[in-house]
């Protein structure tokens, strides 16, 4: 198929550096204001790239899809610079018919198409249960990789309103957090599998639906 018209728009981001160590089983206690940088400044898509008839800013938000007519594709709002190592966080929720959206990491674009193959922590509704909080490897092995306990997920999930996601990558490591809770907690063991890519924001093609980002900040870890 044939690549979408693309919106290119840049803008330099500088980040801290990381110095404290990752828990084990909890995620470090971070000042975030103090440490993290926002990817996004709640009033254009600086930084960003994407296809801008599915991409806008409202009310300080990221709103990918629309609430008027189906989503033919996947389609991806990706970062203009890639990260390895991280300590990520954001806010979503969901509005309409669909229910599942995600966030893409360590990813790239796959050429002639509106995918973006790597590492997504799910968002919404799939195979008739919550996937917030999972590991999804999207348009590569396109399968779970990992996911929270059924019964927990569905406890934190907020329907229609806004669920927090942290995602921690570290070398071989991935975690997320859900809501305050990990449900993730994964090693890779594929050498070939990138540990290095684009932060991408995804609206799931299907029914009118909208995902909405907000609070977009990150923090790099050392190497």
């Amino acid at each position: 198929m044939n690549r979408p018209n693309l919106v290119f728009l840049v803008l330099p981001i500088v980040l801290g550096a990381a110095t404290s160590s990752l828990s084990a089983d909890a995620p470090a206690a971070i000042d975030v204001a103090a440490e993290k940088t926002s990817l996004f400044d709640g009033k254009t898509l600086r930084g960003w790239e994407g296809d801008g008839a599915y991409f806008r800013v409202q009310e300080g938000c990221i709103v990918a899809g629309n609430l008027k007519s189906e989503i033919p594709h996947n389609y991806f709002l990706c970062s203009e610079q890639t990260f390895k190592n991280f300590d990520l966080e954001l806010e979503v929720k969901l509005v309409g018919e669909g229910e599942n959206a995600g966030v893409q990491f360590r990813s790239r674009r796959v050429d002639d198409s509106t995918e973006v193959s790597g590492y997504q922590a799910d968002a919404g509704r799939a195979w008739k249960r919550s996937v917030w909080g999972a590991l999804y490897d999207e348009s590569r092995r396109r399968k779970m990789l990992a996911e929270g306990d059924p019964e927990l997920v569905e406890r934190l999930t907020k329907p229609g309103d806004w669920n927090h996601l942290r995602i921690v990558c570290r070398d071989d490591r991935v975690q997320i957090f859900f809501n305050g809770e990990r449900t993730v907690d994964y090693a890779e063991t594929e050498a070939d599998i990138p540990r290095q890519g684009v932060i991408g924001l995804q609206i799931h093609s299907g029914p009118p639906t909208e995902a909405w980002y907000r609070n977009i900040r990150l923090r790099k870890l050392a190497d």
